[in-house]
């Protein structure tokens, strides 16, 4: 969060208590997040030393503070989290796999460091096994098909791995897929991309569509036979970012049993935000600055130009706003919870600065609202619904031989 965020939040009225009903509410169905970022932010400010990283205490006053740690996880309403296993979009070829795989361990580690706090899992059942032991079900999913190196033998062995979604794209266009940020290569999916969805329908490995074109989702909701899921994108009309998804694709998204896992980027839910934001990084590159820091820990003339440029509120009502307007054009069954923390550079919704801010979001939809089978829907029985009809649909084609395909990134 930058200081401006700290100073207005100390200047503003105290958020009002979370009303007993939604704390209870998450206790009888805690939050599944569709994604965590915390693997990097582990590999990258904490030299990848998983076992001397203490995840059971606030990581928030680290040296390099975190937005997760399972005491922010428990207050959160967290009974569920997949884990982020990306890499920069940039790093291809078998080093790609590698460095996936690397990621992959990084999760293991601290699932195995924190026992009683959490428990791999692969499948509804395992989640709600987790949940009924009290703790938090880790699940792990591929941010990009450039980690698969164009070959679907890697993708079955991080099925094998337990790797539950791939998204298909990261920042870079690939041969096969396009990125919503980068020039189109495949102009939606090409004959091999296709191929990368069939086979993750046959081996029950979700569909991320996060990140991609709008060609490319459109090509993926033409030929998948299970629901995707957007495991961490908000609304493109309250936000204009290429990130976000616009209502057409939202609507058929949610005629297709899929859901849409709202984000809390600042610049995902914020046009103004965002805006205020490409003129702060304007003005770093200008000065030879670093802009990935917010806050105190910014470089100073960047600390300066926040003080002198009021930063636009976020809130939770903000991300309520694209909770109710994903849910207004898809559908109460399309929205879930895809947070992005500690992958989104230390900002925030200004009452939601890490994973313990939920409370806040539901306890915003249910003063306008929402009741407490359509929240339950929103914390987890809507994606929960995805995992079962994904692996149902791999159930049935269990008799169907591996797709014996390479492509080139």
């Amino acid at each position: 969060m930058s200081l401006i965020a700290i100073l207005l939040a100390a200047a503003a009225p105290a958020s009002p208590p979370v009303p007993a009903r939604v704390t209870q509410l998450l206790e009888r169905s805690p939050i599944i997040d569709g994604h965590n970022d915390l693997a990097w932010e582990i590999r990258e400010r904490h030299e990848a030393r998983v076992e001397a990283l203490d995840l059971s205490r606030d990581t928030a006053a680290l040296p390099y503070p975190l937005q997760t740690d399972v005491p922010r996880l428990r207050r959160g309403g967290v009974g569920g989290q997949f884990w982020s296993v990306w890499i920069p979009a940039d790093t291809t070829g078998p080093r790609a796999v590698e460095m996936t795989l690397e990621q992959i361990d990084i999760v293991r580690r601290f699932v195995a460091a924190n026992p009683t706090a959490f428990a791999l899992a692969t499948s509804a059942t395992d989640i709600r096994e987790a949940q009924r032991g009290g703790r938090i079900a880790s699940l792990i999913g591929i941010e990009g098909g450039h980690q698969i190196d164009g070959r679907l033998s890697v993708l079955r062995q991080m099925k094998a791995l337990g790797v539950g979604y791939m998204t298909l794209t990261h920042g870079k266009s690939l041969a096969w897929a396009d990125s919503s940020t980068d020039a189109p290569r495949a102009n939606g999916l090409t004959a091999f991309g296709r191929q990368v969805v069939a086979e993750m329908n046959r081996i029950g490995m979700i569909v991320d569509v996060s990140h991609v074109s709008d060609a490319t989702l459109a090509a993926v909701l033409d030929v998948a036979v299970a629901p995707v899921i957007a495991s961490h994108s908000s609304a493109r009309a309250l936000a204009d970012a290429p990130r976000n998804i616009p209502d057409d694709l939202l609507r058929r998204i949610g005629a297709a049993g899929g859901v849409v896992m709202v984000n809390v980027y600042p610049a995902f839910l914020s046009s103004a935000w965002r805006a205020w934001d490409r003129e702060r990084t304007a003005f770093g590159k200008a000065n030879g600055l670093a802009t990935d820091a917010y806050g105190p820990k910014a470089p100073a003339p960047l600390v300066a130009w926040d003080a002198a440029h009021p930063m636009p509120r976020v809130t939770a009502a903000t991300v309520a706003d694209h909770v109710e307007h994903i849910a207004r054009v898809a559908g109460r069954g399309a929205v879930g919870i895809g947070g992005d923390y500690d992958g989104i550079g230390g900002t925030a919704p200004e009452d939601m600065a890490g994973v313990d801010g939920y409370p806040r979001l539901f306890a915003e939809l249910a003063r306008r609202g929402w009741n407490d089978a359509d929240l339950a829907a929103l914390a987890q029985g809507n994606v929960l619904r995805v995992i079962e009809r994904v692996g149902a649909v791999a159930a049935s084609q269990k008799g169907r031989p591996p797709i014996d395909a390479t492509a080139l990134n």
